[in-house]
This record gives structure tokens, sequence and C-alpha cells, in this order.
């Protein structure tokens, strides 16, 4: 996603954190009044300038934070990006950002990148979330066991219609349409479900870093098929079909009951941002981190996004103290 793609993005997003902006506002306020700089965003005493990158799963999470958050809190300045997991944390390592978002765990190799820069972080869960299998509305197909999802994404898949994996689905041929390397979704897919190292089908396969380019490549596609974050499904799912998956004990299909459940395995997550140690020294930026928190489930649902729960909210804020 080049710049101009970026800022469009975000901007699109606007209006659907700008509703939520004031009761949200007043709620944080209340709790700043309370429990002094330590509680509820700082009570517009702060300022700086905070910069955020990395997944585009969690980019709408983030922007809507960042807009509540600056409702009480005018003079900081937060930008938020969405180059990708694993381009953040590049960006992230090299100190050119205070926080990186992730729709995965940092790998070693990265963390080890880190350090050699002398950037320590501690891992964040913001939200839940679910990798949706989608396909066009012309093809519906209900349910896909985990090994068909295998023979039509893997590295050694030869289908070329949804027939060959199974004579009860139609005989259409197969458009695939993903995110690429650089994408935490790619990631989580490759190595979650097909038990890769970070490797699918290349043949036959349009990749972007853009989901809205995924949706409109699937949704446009007789035998469009694909996979994404579940909140880029439930903007779109009057274009798409979300496909149940069977993980050895039935089909289940992708909702917040199913992801914050477990039962919806193996592409049920957790999504996350990553400050740096050094940052959370800087009044602003710890400050935004527990407003986060405080208010995940919220702005979750502003983003439509799956909240955390009660319990994985008080998680990952003894995982923040723990920073």
């Amino acid at each position: 996603m080049d710049k101009q793609q970026k800022e469009h993005f975000v901007k699109s997003k606007m209006w659907l954190f700008l509703g939520l902006a004031s009761s949200l506002a007043l709620v944080g306020a209340a709790c700043g009044g309370q429990q002094g700089s330590g509680g509820g965003g700082g009570g517009g005493n702060l300022s700086g300038t905070i910069q955020i990158d990395g997944s585009s799963t969690v980019q709408p999470f983030a922007q809507a934070a960042a807009e509540l958050f600056q409702e009480e809190n005018p003079e900081v300045r937060i930008t938020v990006g969405g180059a990708g997991t694993g381009d953040g944390f590049e960006r992230f390592c090299k100190g050119e950002t205070e926080i990186s978002d992730a729709s995965r765990p940092i790998e070693p190799e990265e963390e080890e990148i880190c350090k050699k820069e002398n950037i320590e972080t501690e891992q964040v869960p913001v939200a839940n979330d679910g990798l949706a299998v989608v396909t066009s509305k012309e093809t519906m197909i209900d349910c896909l066991t985990v090994d068909q999802v295998k023979e039509l994404f893997g590295p050694d898949a030869t289908a070329k219609t949804f027939k060959e994996v199974d004579p009860k689905l139609p005989a259409t041929p197969a458009t695939f349409f993903t995110p690429g390397e650089e994408s935490g979704t790619f990631d989580f897919f490759t190595e979650e479900l097909l038990e890769t190292d970070a490797e699918q089908r290349t043949k036959d396969v349009q990749t972007s870093a853009d989901d809205n380019q995924l949706v409109t490549g699937i949704s446009g596609t007789p035998g469009g098929i694909g996979y994404f974050g579940y909140s880029f499904f439930t903007e779109n799912e009057d274009k798409l079909n979300a496909v149940a998956i069977d993980g050895g004990e039935g089909c289940v299909r992708p909702s917040p009951e199913t992801v914050q459940n477990g039962s919806y395995k193996p592409l049920g997550r957790q999504i996350f941002m990553y400050p740096s140690k050094k940052a959370l020294q800087r009044p602003e930026v710890k400050e935004f981190m527990n407003f986060t928190l405080e208010n995940a489930p919220r702005i979750a649902e502003a983003a439509k996004i799956i909240p955390l729960t009660s319990q994985q909210v008080s998680e990952s804020q003894k995982a923040l103290q723990g920073s």
C-alpha cells in the first residue's frame, strides 16, 4: 500500500469512530478526573508525537484509539500507518516508530534485530481476530476442512477447481487472492493452517498488501477465494461469503463468539501492539497505551474488531506494567 493509499484508507475509516468518540472521551475524562495522570489519558496536559505502523488488520483499532485519545489530549499528535506486520517491525527496529502493530507475534529474528539496536519491547494483546476464508457470492461454499484448504492454498496445491478437492463443491475454476509475504496475516495463515514455513500456493494467486484490493478481487471474480482478517469480512459481508472451517470438530463459522471462546480453530488469534520500553518512559506514550487498554473493548467495537474479554484485558495490562 503506497502513502496515498494509506492516507485514503485512514480517512475512509474516520466516520466509524467519530460517532463513538464523544462518549468515550467523556468516559476517559471521568476516569482521568478520578485517577489523575495514570488513569484516563492524561487529562489534556500531555504533548508530543507518537508514530505507529504495522499491521493493516490492527490499523483500524490503532486509528480509533488514537482519535479517542486525542479528544482528551489535543496536543499529542499520533500517526498510524498500515505497512504490514513485517514492514512495521522493520521500521520499529530502526527506531522510526514508538509502537508497532502486529497481527502475529514478533519473530525471533525480528526481536534479535531490535536487540542489536537496543530496542526492547513487550507484546501487548489489544483485540481478538479471526482469519476469514471467503469466496465470492457466486461461489457459495459452506464449509471446508483444514485438509481441503491445504489442497487449495498449500505450496504444492494443483487443484484448479473446487470440485477437485470435493465432488460436492462447484466445478468453478478457482482464482486466489491473498495477502503477500510482508503480511502477518499471511504468516499466520501459512504457519498455523497450512503448517508450512510461511509458504503457500503461487500459481493463479494474486497478492496485495491492501485488504480492500483483495475484497474487490474476490467479490468481482466468479470462483474468487482468499483470506484476510475477519473485520474486513464484516465490512464487506454484502459482497462476500465466509466459509466455515472444520478443524477436526465440525464446521465452525468465524464470529465474535467462536473467536473469543476458541472454537474457531485454527484461525482464531489475538492481535497486538508492541511499544518500545524506551518510548514508554515518555508520559504521552505510556498514557496512550494505558488509555488503549482501559478502553480496549469499546475501541474494538468502534473499529469492528472482536474485543478482548475482561480477563484478557487484565492480562494485557499486566504485560504493559512489566514493560
